[in-house]
């Protein structure tokens, strides 16, 4: 979240941030609330400091009256401020991060392209789609993980299996030479940390399973797992940023997603990831953002995948991120929305700023010896429902085969 003396002293930027980001929260209201709460605070405080002031021998019945009605006021207040003290809890939670200077004003279409790398490819034949290619190999099986766990469940089978297995120990090796530390996080985290990290668990618009007569939700992203890892500490972080590469499984609802692309498996409710999580000083975030798009390139380049980095716009940014940059694989599944193809996300990556190191308590001591939040970064390396999609896509052969990029074949 950002901080309330931010909010009171750039109103207007916030407000204008807000605007930018195509959400609404009411910013004159939550400093209505913040004022009536400081308000309460002060008078509360001194009550209290009351009731502690001790003196000597019994207290006389002028001095327990006193007491009673200071008491009786505390009790008063406490009950009026706990109501505007969640009020404003909750309508600053909604306030969203604000938004790097140089990422593109405006809706999901007004991304800017940074970055195009590898050739689109030509087929002399009728290209398929993954599904199609996958389904016809009996690698994937689309109409048993239906019967089984419902639509968009899926199994993998065969090559498919080793293929995923080759991607995930691929990832591994390229973080693990970039200084990252492996960790397998939990599949579901606590509520409060999915809310921590700018997820919302709760309400009709939740992408997040929860589990009923548990505080517990399947994680969509390890992101929140290792965004909770070190909830209310204080961090060393004398010798660098804290890097950390997370494998887990990801669960994920989609709800009112197929209007968008969904085929095969580009949108589905479970899949495995290896996601990167980064802690860090602030004045280093910016370079670290950096260095998570190169890592990612890398993989893609390692994998011959052609792609192209976005800089996302404000209108699609979440929450909490301050910047993200997408990797798109081309893709040749989305013919039918485009002529001979286009590209669809396979990877990204986020500075979030202090934004989930205030909600969750995550600090680091200063030169000086002051205690700061931290900030958090978080960015996809290998993601098992996208990248087959672009190695299945752009390596098939006329016969309905596919060849591996060359870099997964120790793997394999």
């Amino acid at each position: 979240m950002l901080d309330i003396k931010f909010i009171r002293d750039n109103k207007d930027a916030v407000k204008k941030n807000i605007e930018n980001r195509r959400m609404k929260v009411d910013i004159d209201l939550l400093l209505d609330l913040d004022e009536e709460r400081r308000n309460y605070i002060a008078e509360i405080e001194g009550l209290r400091a009351l009731k502690k002031v001790s003196k000597t021998g019994p207290p006389t019945e002028l001095e327990l009256k006193q007491i009673r009605e200071v008491k009786e006021r505390l009790e008063v207040l406490e009950k009026r401020y706990a109501p505007v003290n969640e009020q404003y809890r909750e309508l600053l939670m909604q306030v969203p991060n604000m938004a790097h200077p140089d990422s593109p004003i405006g809706g999901e279409e007004d991304f800017v392209v940074l970055h195009t790398s590898g050739s689109v490819p030509s087929f002399e034949f009728a290209a398929k789609d993954h599904q199609a290619l996958l389904e016809d190999a009996g690698m994937l099986d689309f109409e048993r993980g239906a019967k089984v766990a419902g639509s968009k469940f899926y199994f993998s089978k065969g090559m498919l299996v080793k293929l995923n297995l080759a991607l995930i120990q691929y990832g591994i090796e390229i973080l693990e030479k970039h200084g990252f530390e492996l960790v397998e996080t939990p599949d579901m985290a606590r509520l409060d940390v999915l809310e921590g990290i700018g997820f919302n668990p709760r309400g009709e618009e939740s992408q997040i399973y929860t589990l009923e007569g548990t505080e517990l939700g399947l994680i969509g992203t390890a992101e929140i797992t290792m965004g909770g890892y070190h909830r209310d500490e204080i961090l060393d972080l004398s010798q660098g940023p804290k890097k950390y590469a997370a494998l887990s499984h990801c669960f994920r609802k989609e709800a009112g997603a197929y209007g968008r692309t969904s085929k095969g498996l580009y949108r589905v409710h479970q899949f495995t990831k290896l996601e990167m999580f980064i802690y860090c000083r602030p004045e280093e975030s910016e370079q670290m953002h950096e260095q998570l798009l190169e890592i990612e390139k890398e993989i893609c380049d390692g994998l011959e995948i052609p792609y192209r980095v976005i800089d996302i716009p404000t209108g699609d940014l979440g929450a909490p991120a301050y910047r993200k940059f997408d990797i798109e694989g081309f893709m040749t599944m989305k013919a039918a929305e485009t002529r001979g193809g286009d590209y669809g996300e396979i990877t990204s990556t986020s500075n979030c700023t202090d934004y989930q190191a205030r909600r969750l308590n995550i600090k680091y001591k200063d030169e000086q010896g002051n205690l700061q939040h931290v900030h958090t970064l978080n960015g996809t390396a290998v993601v098992l429902s996208r990248f087959p999609i672009v190695i299945v896509e752009n390596n098939q052969k006329p016969d309905g085969t596919f060849e591996v990029p060359e870099v997964l074949k120790k793997y394999m």
